[in-house]
């Protein structure tokens, strides 16, 4: 069932968002006044959750309730963006399927500028909504205005950052290895 395996998880997910937010137990403890034990139960799965302490627990974490409980989504079409920080960047996944094709959009700060190559099996696709993003492609060294797309083979050692002018925008498009876009041209 459903609920049940929500139920489940919720121990795991309660100890990685505390993680994440960087606090102990004793920190969370002293901002909730849920007891140090306590909390620790819960984490290990030895005490059940209570919808109180879930609420304590998810005003002091600053997250929504549903990602402490882990709620099937029901009846919303919406993706949930949820911003990220990877290698000095902005990331807010477009897309929920990890084993498919992820699309991202990626706002490059002026400060990412020092390339940082790096290759591995997939395919990618990116196209440049604002600013300018400066493109390492193997040998190639080329900057991309708004409205430019570039694809490549991620197996060629390829880096983007930003020209130290302006924040760019862009959105990112990537396969694993054996998935490919499809192209299909319109009219005549």
């Amino acid at each position: 069932m459903a609920v049940d395996r929500a139920v489940a998880d919720v121990p795991t997910r309660l100890r990685a968002v505390r993680n994440r937010r960087g606090m102990t137990l004793v920190e969370v403890s002293d901002w909730t006044g849920v007891s140090r034990s306590t909390l620790s139960r819960l984490e290990t799965g030895q005490r059940r959750p209570t919808l109180e302490l879930l609420l304590a627990l998810s005003l002091a974490y600053r997250v929504p309730l549903d990602d402490l409980v882990g709620a099937p989504e029901v009846g919303d079409p919406r993706i949930r963006l949820r911003p990220g920080q990877v290698k000095g960047r902005t990331v807010i996944p477009l897309s929920r399927e990890p084993g498919s094709m992820q699309a991202w959009k990626i706002v490059v700060p002026t400060t990412k500028v020092e390339p940082e190559p790096r290759a591995h099996d997939g395919h990618e696709w990116i196209y440049v909504l604002s600013g300018r993003v400066r493109l390492l492609l193997g040998e190639e060294d080329v900057v991309l205005e708004p409205g430019e797309v570039a694809e490549f083979d991620t197996r060629v050692p390829h880096w983007f950052g930003s020209t130290g002018e302006t924040p760019a925008e862009m959105l990112s498009i990537f396969g694993r290895p054996g998935e490919r876009m499809r192209h299909r041209s319109l009219g005549g």
